[in-house]
């Protein structure tokens, strides 16, 4: 039995799709992770309408009311992807698209981010916390009034097209706010200028456990 509500005649169609794909493969989309996405919309039906034509096409989503986006650089957000799930609590659904990280964000974040950096910290975007070390790379925010391409359902054999690392897995997934992608931006920025220390806001991860594992999300 169906747990998932219905938009549509697409809405079943799309998720039968999506479960006969491995559910061992955390960047593949699930069922409860595509209605998540699909709400992003005013007419979720539309996203599900597109995905059952074309799985492995990405969609354009706007941003600003399910999640906001932080495009950051691959390398740097690598770096800040492995602080959050090695000292912090784990991160919300990550894409790469164009060479550049997206990090799924609380709504809101696309706003709050920036001014953090440059007024608690004093660290705009551009320049190091330190004066020495690694700059923070400017950050583009998607928040209200702009729209991201998100990676398909199911993985393209194009090698250039967008594609999840950590994909949506629930209907409700827990998404990092300003201030804990404050404390990876600048945790990141200060490895280059001294030794690393390590100063963790989540408990730490048991031994063994894989680095992006999605129990740990809140």
């Amino acid at each position: 039995m169906s747990a998932w509500p219905r938009h549509r005649e697409h809405t079943t169609d799309v998720f039968s799709l999506l479960c006969e794909q491995s559910r061992d493969r955390v960047a593949e989309v699930t069922p409860p992770g595509a209605e998540w996405l699909a709400s992003a919309r005013t007419s979720p039906g539309s996203a599900l309408a597109q995905w059952e034509d074309r799985p492995t096409a990405p969609t354009v989503l706007p941003c600003g009311t399910v999640f906001d986006v932080v495009n950051v650089p691959a390398v740097f957000g690598r770096r800040m992807l492995g602080r959050l799930w090695d000292e912090g609590p784990g991160s919300g659904p990550v894409a790469m698209h164009g060479g550049r990280m997206m990090l799924f964000a609380a709504p809101g974040t696309a706003q709050r981010l920036p001014s953090l950096l440059d007024w608690e910290v004093g660290v705009p975007s551009g320049r190091s916390p330190t004066g020495r070390g690694e700059a923070v790379p400017p950050l583009i925010c998607h928040g209200i009034g702009d729209a991201v391409t998100v990676p398909p359902l199911t993985p393209s054999d194009t090698p250039s097209a967008p594609r999840w690392l950590v994909a949506p897995d629930t209907r409700c997934p827990w998404l990092p706010g300003p201030e804990v992608l404050l404390w990876a931006c600048v945790r990141v920025a200060r490895d280059g200028a001294r030794p690393a220390v390590r100063i963790s806001i989540f408990p730490p991860a048991d031994q063994g456990a894989k680095v992006y594992d999605v129990s740990r999300r809140r």
